[in-house]
């Protein structure tokens, strides 16, 4: 699979040197002038990797980092005629994973972005997370140990974070109120149906649009509590 890689930045020269040096090392270029080009050309096409300049017209790179964070986790490389230290610990704090700053180094962009491909690839080919959970818009990263619904980030508590991990990797799969406590806490069961149900409650409360008719996270009577596979 050819890797493709949007780079973004209000000055062309330097959009179209930029294109020159990566097309030469095989990659496919997309080419945006500021934040909002950018995002519309992700929106419609598979990109693997961006290369963002923070200055821009119409959406800065900054704003357009945080929109771009909202929906995926493509290895972004921030671009800045600035080399303050405030600078690149703003766009690393925004999601960024690396940043470069001008004028740079033809040798050092490359080196750049091959090493941000490889934690994304494997052998030419995209690898798939092992750590990701998901039944339908309902998924878990566990190693950014982050849980979305249909794209918005909810907040548990570590116990609930275990409970709900449980569960949806083993999406279908019925586990008892004694199965869960054992697996959570890591101890023998001792009368476990209150303290567990107070959880599912908490969690159903901030993953589902109405806990009474849950979506996600079912009782099946009289067993347990189980992820639906969706």
């Amino acid at each position: 699979m050819q890797n493709t890689i949007l780079v973004c930045d209000d000055d062309k020269e330097i959009v179209d040197a930029i294109g020159i040096y990566l097309e030469n090392e095989g990659y496919k270029i997309f080419k945006a002038f500021n934040g909002i080009e950018a995002i519309e050309i992700i929106e419609q096409n598979e990109i693997h990797l961006i290369i963002m300049d923070i200055m821009m017209p119409k959406m800065d790179g900054i704003q357009a980092t945080m929109k771009i964070r909202e929906q995926n986790n493509i290895p972004l490389i921030m671009l800045s005629a600035k080399s303050e230290d405030t600078d690149k610990i703003l766009g690393l704090n925004l999601g960024a994973d690396d940043y470069i700053t001008k004028p740079f180094n033809p040798l050092e962009l490359i080196a750049r972005v091959k090493a941000n491909l490889r934690r994304y690839t494997k052998l030419g080919s995209l690898e798939t997370k092992n750590n990701v959970y998901q039944s339908g818009g309902l998924v878990i990263d566990d190693e950014t140990k982050t849980i979305t619904v249909d794209g918005e980030e909810v907040h548990l508590t570590p116990v609930q974070y275990k409970i709900l991990k449980l569960l949806t990797a083993n999406a279908g799969r019925v586990f008892s109120i004694e199965d869960i406590y054992e697996k959570v806490w890591n101890e023998p069961a001792f009368n476990p149906e209150n303290t567990v149900a107070v959880h599912i409650r908490k969690i159903r409360e901030k993953i589902e649009i109405n806990p009474r008719e849950p979506k996600y996270l079912k009782v099946v009577w009289g067993v347990g509590y189980k992820v639906e596979k969706i």
